[in-house]
């Protein structure tokens, strides 16, 4: 059975479209080739490296991507799944191409305030979010 293609794409490929990317693989990987990137390539965001090692996932010193970058080397998908929150929605990138778009709002880890403590246990809800979606969506294919 050839693998699905799938791209997750946000604002900086720091968080969201991380966890997401990491999630999928981690839970279907078997069915699923995936990537993520970013409207421009960011910076790895130290709490949710923190937060995947709890899931046994260990991007330390794993690049960001930005999607132009993808689509420039041709690069196609079977699904683009934006995951930007609703108040940059209008920034998220759309990825050209013959794709099936989705769209799953996630709060922005970024912009999350406190120590660091109280940071990581909200991009744990944001984690726990994001895989419940994708559990949600992939048990929908059929493939």
């Amino acid at each position: 059975m050839e693998k699905k293609k799938v791209l997750f794409v946000c604002i900086h490929n720091s968080a969201r479209s991380q966890m997401a990317e990491e999630l999928l693989r981690k839970l279907a990987g078997d069915r699923f080739e995936v990537e993520s990137a970013g409207i421009e390539s960011g910076k790895l965001n130290p709490i949710v490296i923190e937060t995947l090692k709890e899931e046994g996932i260990d991007i330390t010193g794993k690049q960001t991507k930005a999607a132009f970058d993808l689509y420039k080397n041709g690069n196609q998908y079977n699904y683009v799944i934006t995951v930007c929150d609703e108040a940059s929605a209008e920034r998220c990138p759309i990825f050209p191409g013959l794709s099936q778009r989705l769209h799953w709002s996630f709060t922005d880890p970024s912009k999350f305030q406190g120590n660091d403590q109280e940071k990581l246990v909200q991009v744990r809800a944001v984690k726990e979010e994001i895989k419940g979606v994708i559990k949600e969506w992939i048990a929908t294919l059929t493939l």
